[in-house]
């Protein structure tokens, strides 16, 4: 790294508490350099251009690695480098697919899926914890329940003289902005094309659904887009959320009635009950059901409406939809591998190099 940089990285931010709390636009030059990103923390750092180059990067590295001739290309592109997956919340489909996304680009991955088997419970903070990673990896892919941890972690190595790219697999109740990658990937396959001009309709616990979060921060990228948010009244969008659409003129409506805004969507994002987050056994006491999307709602969605979910699902969608062409979930679950291993070449550099 230059010399200028790093005592910018040291001089900028030197607060974190101060840091914290500044608006994210703010932060994000924090987090990129010579153009690109740096570290992967926030869904607002993935501009509409961005996102084109993503899903551009993402079908080719589809195309090339169904030969063996291009599958070992691609896996040497980023050989030399190493990752080191650090997820301390419960995960299936983003661990694996963050693997499986290093492995197809070469990267040798090691991982921690519990605090139990570090040095944590010696007494060593999370901090120092992510710190010792840097001497041996390349790439630290974090999963973490603290909300704002992950960009603390950022913060610390970008200030330090061998920071290593940091992407956020999930961060509390606040970020997952890779999963709005993979989603507007999902949204982009599915329309063959930008979503200019669709009504998303977002359905169930809005509150403390990251998903839901990142996704509804992608829509300023997209023009005349209509969100419609559907949730029981416990489980509301949170004000946040609410307030930059305003700021961006993004269209809304908010309802606890699924069947009003159905048959006029262009997707249905369904999400489960995140009762994880639970302080008092609360979700117990809601109603869930009428929140669910069952085998006889697909008489009444537009033929061409897709049906989406993060995963992993409950009861909210019934196992009959899912044999239905419109059901995505499982697609979009495969599009998260691809959207990732577009995002790590962006981040070293590579994607150029990737063509078909």
């Amino acid at each position: 790294m230059p010399m200028e940089r790093t005592k910018e990285m040291t001089s900028v931010g030197a607060d974190w508490d101060k840091f914290y709390t500044a608006e994210i636009s703010s932060k994000l030059p924090f987090f990129s350099r010579e153009g690109r990103l740096y570290d992967c923390l926030f869904a607002q750092q993935l501009t509409r251009e961005l996102l084109k180059q993503l899903f551009k990067t993402a079908d080719t590295l589809r195309a090339v690695t169904q030969k063996k001739a291009g599958a070992d290309f691609v896996s040497g592109l980023l050989s030399h480098k190493r990752g080191m997956l650090y997820f301390v919340q419960p995960s299936t489909r983003t661990f694996l697919s963050f693997l499986n996304a290093c492995h197809i680009l070469g990267v040798k991955t090691s991982e921690i899926r519990d605090t139990s088997t570090s040095s944590e419970v010696k007494g060593e903070t999370p901090e120092d914890t992510v710190r010792t990673f840097s001497s041996y990896v390349d790439l630290i892919i974090m999963r973490h329940p603290a909300p704002g941890f992950v960009e603390k972690a950022a913060w610390l190595m970008n200030r330090t003289g061998r920071p290593v790219p940091i992407i956020n697999g999930g961060s509390g109740k606040d970020q997952h902005p890779t999963q709005a990658l993979l989603d507007m990937y999902t949204l982009y396959r599915s329309f063959n094309g930008e979503p200019d001009g669709k009504k998303i309709v977002m359905v169930g616990d809005l509150k403390r659904g990251r998903t839901v979060r990142s996704l509804s921060y992608l829509m300023k990228n997209y023009k005349n887009v209509n969100l419609a948010f559907v949730s029981p009244k416990e489980f509301k969008m949170e004000p946040d959320i609410l307030e930059f659409l305003n700021k961006h003129s993004i269209p809304y409506t908010e309802t606890e009635d699924f069947s009003s805004v159905m048959r006029e969507a262009d997707a249905i994002y369904m999400t489960r009950i995140q009762d994880e987050h639970d302080k008092a056994g609360e979700s117990k006491k809601v109603d869930y059901s009428p929140y669910y999307f069952k085998k006889e709602h697909l008489k009444i969605i537009k033929k061409s409406c897709v049906i989406m979910h993060p995963l992993p699902r409950r009861h909210e969608i019934e196992p009959e939809v899912d044999t239905d062409p419109r059901a995505m979930y499982w697609r979009q679950e495969r599009n998260g591998m691809w959207a990732r291993a577009a995002l790590i070449s962006h981040i070293f550099g590579v994607d150029l190099k990737i063509k078909p």
